[in-house]
């Protein structure tokens, strides 16, 4: 063997040895992490959202039921006939906002249980399916209204993404041109939103106007998605396939596998380093390297 045939061997062999080393740097999965699941048993599984302490409440769609898994492993029910919740998110307040996707409404849940309707039709129609909700920084918010299955009883004459103003003071369509709207966030700063199109297999970044308005639409991943989470790298996590998450510049970064097809995730636990996935019967959950945004 030549001496240069021996340091090419050796070259490869250190580039052999290395090439696990620099995988696992590259993954968002804390050292050690696989995805475990929680519990098991329903019925399908979504709207995963975390409040102020990380306790985690989803929904269980046909069992018409809001869940809780808290942050010292117990799983409780928070809220039987939810309106078939879908989607759901937290406020400022500590109040939960879900999309009743059963009821056709957009409700505010106190911590006592009081149940307030925020919207439940747009120019005198009732709303399709509420199906996912962002709240902005100033309290308005953005929820898309598709609608599966049974087609029925449809008043609107498409799928939209609606506004709620702070004031709560009427509803405004800001997306009208998407096939199936569906997941649904915005950054912390309030300047973009992130809307997939189920029905178009595309996932889309607008620019927030001051006044809530939509702006200078862009595709942001070739793929559409149920449910949307962001780190604090500002990184986007999609459904579909597993858990795919991109960079705030669209590039795909890499695919956590889930055993059951994903539909929504969401990041919490008490140092929101636990990315929470619903998928299909079961809520699984991953250790992160990264904390939630």
């Amino acid at each position: 063997m030549t001496h240069r045939t021996t340091e090419l061997a050796i070259a490869l062999l250190i580039a052999a040895l290395a090439a696990p080393a620099r995988a696992a740097d590259d993954t968002l999965i804390a050292p050690g992490g696989k995805v475990e699941k929680l519990a098991g048993d329903f019925s399908f599984t979504e709207g995963p959202a975390a409040d102020a302490k990380g306790n985690v409440y989803f929904s269980d769609i046909p069992n018409n039921r809001i869940l809780r898994w808290s942050t010292d492993g117990k799983l409780t029910t928070f809220r039987e006939n939810s309106g078939g919740a879908n989607g759901l998110y937290f406020d400022a307040k500590g109040n939960l906002l879900a999309c009743e996707g059963g009821a056709r409404r957009l409700t505010s849940i106190a911590s006592d249980g009081q149940v307030t309707v925020l919207a439940d039709s747009f120019e005198g129609k009732k709303l399709n399916s509420p199906n996912d909700l962002w709240i902005d920084p100033a309290g308005g918010v953005y929820f898309s209204d598709p609608r599966y299955g049974n087609m029925e009883g449809l008043e609107l004459a498409g799928f939209y993404v609606f506004y709620l103003p702070p004031d709560r003071k009427g509803l405004v369509r800001v997306i009208d041109d998407l096939a199936k709207p569906n997941g649904v966030l915005g950054t912390t700063d309030g300047k973009t939103l992130y809307v997939a199109d189920a029905g178009g297999g595309k996932t889309y970044a607008y620019a927030i106007k001051p006044d809530g308005s939509l702006a200078d639409r862009r595709l942001f991943a070739p793929q559409g998605s149920d449910g949307l989470t962001r780190d604090e790298k500002g990184n986007v996590y999609l459904t579909g396939g597993g858990v795919v998450v991109y960079s705030p510049e669209g590039k795909k970064l890499e695919t956590i596998a889930v055993p059951e097809s994903p539909a929504n995730v969401t990041f919490g636990g008490a140092d929101k380093r636990t990315l929470f996935i619903t998928a299909r019967t079961s809520l699984y959950a991953v250790p992160m390297r990264v904390r939630g945004q």
